[in-house]
């Protein structure tokens, strides 16, 4: 029988630091700065510059020893398919995890013309909810420290999307303040639901109220939908193609429906897979909103919360799927997101194409396709503009 502790310990030991999971051979993986020297893409809408931000950007931080007396394949989603057990540790995953490959990740941004990468946790083991108070707060301490790290030694080119404990409500409060105000983070990557509840619960309200106070940015990423993973399996990956998406639409539907946005209306989250299903389906929410004399009274349709509160990244792979969903929520609330760097890992969920995809979008103004690229995330991540940035 698979036992994980075992796994974690033998396989890797106990060493810890942050793995940059990266896209090239593990021997392209060098520390040197003036390999990238000269080499950096820069992309241009109508002969303007125009600065991009890439919104949905893993790394893996080590918390093998914190976890080894705690975790076991309870905790383990299904949605990641050839992954699992664990999406971390599996030597067979044709990607390498090394902090020197911090290095990779900035010629792969600069081939494709990528100047700021949001950085955030790898879902599912990185989430850890179901830790323990004190066992969270270190874990949330490490992952957050590290990713601020990465942003101290390249302030031009990333910023860190930080974790937190929301299964502790105290505990999530005070990690979102000290990410903000001491680490300097811009934002938070959370789950969709935490051990099985919605975040809609009441529990949750004070992470909510939070970061309203705090104005910071929530980025909603899916770990699977584990009520459907005995439905989902089989071929095609599902519990990520269908599962993923799924999630997120049930995460956003209640938060919604339960009066979520309206309670808190400074709110700015954005949501990762283009939005779910939600997005490209708001006609149905939108009827039950106005119609059914089942739904309680929300202060607007559905479809509004998409005019202000809400956002999604533009992780939908063709040109057809973004021009409708930029037909329902608006250039003004799509950003770019590539999943780096699924798209280079064993299940090649992520979208290799980056800014390109946008701009070989037909049809598209340049306003909206300067939105798209960077603008609206860099003033949601208060990112500089490019004129006072290096690089």
């Amino acid at each position: 029988m698979f036992n994980r502790r075992d796994f974690l310990t033998d396989f890797f030991g106990a060493t810890t630091g942050l793995f940059f999971v990266g896209c090239m051979p593990l021997e392209a993986s060098v520390s040197s700065e003036s390999n990238r020297v000269g080499k950096r893409r820069e992309i241009l809408v109508h002969d303007r510059r125009a600065i991009t931000v890439d919104v949905h950007c893993h790394c893996v931080i080590d918390i093998r020893d914190l976890v080894k007396d705690h975790y076991d394949g309870r905790h383990v989603s299904q949605s990641y398919g050839a992954f699992a057990p664990d999406p971390f540790v599996d030597p067979s995953r044709p990607m390498f995890m090394d902090p020197t490959s911090v290095e990779a990740r900035l010629r792969y941004m600069d081939e494709r013309g990528i100047d700021v990468q949001a950085v955030s946790l790898l879902p599912g083991y990185s989430y850890a909810y179901w830790a323990e108070e004190d066992v969270a707060r270190k874990i949330v301490l490490r992952q957050n420290e590290q990713i601020a790290e990465l942003c101290t030694a390249h302030p031009d080119r990333f910023v860190g999307l930080g974790a937190v404990a929301v299964q502790h409500a105290t505990l999530a409060v005070q990690q979102m303040e000290y990410g903000v105000k001491q680490l300097g983070l811009k934002g938070f990557e959370i789950g969709c639901s935490v051990n099985g509840d919605e975040l809609s619960a009441p529990k949750f309200s004070p992470f909510w109220a939070k970061a309203e106070e705090l104005e910071t940015f929530i980025f909603l990423h899916p770990d699977g939908f584990p009520e459907g993973e005995r439905r989902l399996q089989g071929n095609g990956l599902l519990a990520n193609v269908v599962g993923n998406p799924l999630e997120t639409t049930v995460a956003l539907s209640h938060l919604i429906f339960e009066g979520v946005l309206d309670h808190y209306p400074r709110l700015k989250i954005c949501a990762a897979h283009g939005g779910g299903f939600l997005a490209s389906y708001l006609g149905r929410s939108n009827h039950c909103a106005g119609a059914s004399p089942d739904c309680k009274p929300i202060k607007k349709l559905p479809s509004e919360y998409f005019k202000n509160q809400l956002y999604c990244d533009s992780l939908v792979f063709t040109p057809e799927d973004l021009r409708h969903l930029l037909a329902e929520v608006g250039a003004d609330h799509v950003l770019l997101g590539t999943d780096y760097p699924a798209s280079m890992s064993g299940n090649h969920m992520g979208d290799d194409r980056g800014a390109d995809f946008i701009l070989g979008i037909p049809g598209l103004s340049d306003y909206d396709r300067r939105a798209i690229l960077g603008e609206n995330a860099a003033k949601l991540l208060k990112i500089p503009p490019l004129s006072s940035r290096q690089g």
